[in-house]
């Protein structure tokens, strides 16, 4: 299997490329803000076809470049219904303080076609397998997709803004939830098994087993206490 990922834009956000191999088709997952011209780079060096976008939630940061993306190569773009909206009003999403900053530089709108995410779904794309879990409290449509253990390729999980390397994605913009991320950490990310690559919407990789023993939220949650729980830093728009 082949990952190309790379982070793109002000706040970084981790954009991935996945094939079976290089020269196949492949899915891109959260092209956001000024991530086209890396996602074109990486489909040129590694000899790629897109056949669909999927998306971790709405926020403009993982989706600002949707609409070039999908464009170029003619392809739609998965989002949960919860979220949808973003794509077309962003400064709803995050808030007039934040949305008013961003609306100068950039276009927002829907591609031309837009397929809806529902929980416990599979999609099949590309030759793979995408198993997609509605994970809100980041946003309210917030979602993550885990991919099976493959030949010595052990699971995959695309966490978005749900789980980082040492943190989870805040939740004091508009629907956002500290509670309701919780439970989507216990529901989740919990049962996953240790071995479970981490690919998360911004900053390192990281495994379940190593958030599981050093995640001070994921370590709250596990031993059912994490009810207000806050003390490390969170990260994410």
């Amino acid at each position: 299997m082949l990952i190309a990922g790379f982070p793109a834009g002000a706040w970084g956000t981790n954009c991935y490329l996945v094939a079976p191999a290089a020269g196949e088709e492949c899915v891109i997952i959260d092209p956001g803000h000024q991530a086209a011209q890396g996602v074109e780079d990486a489909v040129a060096k590694h000899r790629l076809k897109p056949v669909a976008v999927v998306l971790t939630h709405g926020h403009i940061d993982h989706v600002a470049s949707v609409v070039p993306v999908c464009g170029a190569h003619d392809v739609p773009a998965w989002i949960h219904p919860e979220d949808r909206f973003m794509m077309s009003d962003p400064e709803r999403a995050l808030g007039r303080s934040i949305g008013r900053q961003l609306m100068g530089e950039l276009t927002v709108g829907e591609p031309d076609d837009v397929k809806e995410l529902s929980d416990g779904s599979v999609l099949e794309l590309a030759g793979m397998e995408f198993s997609v879990a509605h994970a809100p409290g980041h946003t309210k449509g917030s979602v993550t997709f885990r991919m099976p253990e493959q030949a010595d390729v052990p699971p995959v999980f695309f966490s978005g803004d749900l789980l980082f390397a040492g943190s989870i994605g805040r939740t004091d913009l508009p629907g956002g939830d500290h509670a309701e991320i919780l439970q989507s950490l216990a529901r989740v990310c919990l049962p996953l098994e240790d071995s479970t690559v981490v690919l998360s919407g911004h900053g390192p990789q990281t495994t379940i087993g190593r958030e599981r023993a050093t995640n001070p939220f994921l370590r709250e949650v596990a031993a059912g206490l994490g009810d207000g729980f806050s003390a490390a830093p969170r990260r994410g728009m």
